[in-house]
């Protein structure tokens, strides 16, 4: 768990409100850098390739420093971001309180303090499928190669 977090009471999935979608996005920084995309269901956002914000539930979570998790961690109705619901946080992001998402300024605020931080993180390289065909095509050949290697041998010894 996250030094000096609680842990919220465990909760069923919900599915983000549809009204949630149009706050969030307002709410996003107006920087060429943010990306959104799915996910659970909701929608995140990223800048390069680090997801900095999201939709989950009725609420949004962000990623922020250890060094300023203990801000957000301190506001009314926040905790550990725990998307599985068992009580353990996986990851460094924290789950806002619903009631921010009734108050755009302030989740404003707490997007852009997340995407600053995010912005100074190294970009994220995604590993590429190409290269991934390439070593799974080369161990492929590999293989057919020792067989007919084998195979020939084989049809040698018999004449």
């Amino acid at each position: 768990m996250l030094a000096g977090a609680r842990t919220l009471p465990h909760m069923p999935w919900v599915k983000v409100p549809a009204e949630h979608h149009p706050i969030f996005r307002d709410a996003l920084p107006k920087d060429p850098r943010v990306e959104t995309l799915p996910m659970f269901g909701g929608l995140a956002a990223r800048v390069n390739g680090n997801i900095f914000a999201g939709l989950f539930g009725r609420s949004a979570m962000i990623w922020l420093p250890e060094g300023d998790r203990a801000e957000a961690l301190a506001l009314e109705g926040a905790g550990p971001f725990d998307p599985m619901g068992d009580g353990r946080a996986r990851s460094d992001k924290v789950m806002l309180p619903e009631a921010m998402m009734k108050n755009p300024a302030e989740l404003k605020r707490w997007l852009a303090r997340s995407f600053k931080a995010a912005a100074e993180l190294p970009r994220k390289v995604k590993a590429a499928k190409k290269a991934k065909a390439n070593v799974k095509a080369a161990k492929k050949a590999k293989v057919v190669t020792a067989k007919r290697t084998k195979q020939g041998t084989r049809s040698k010894r018999k004449g």
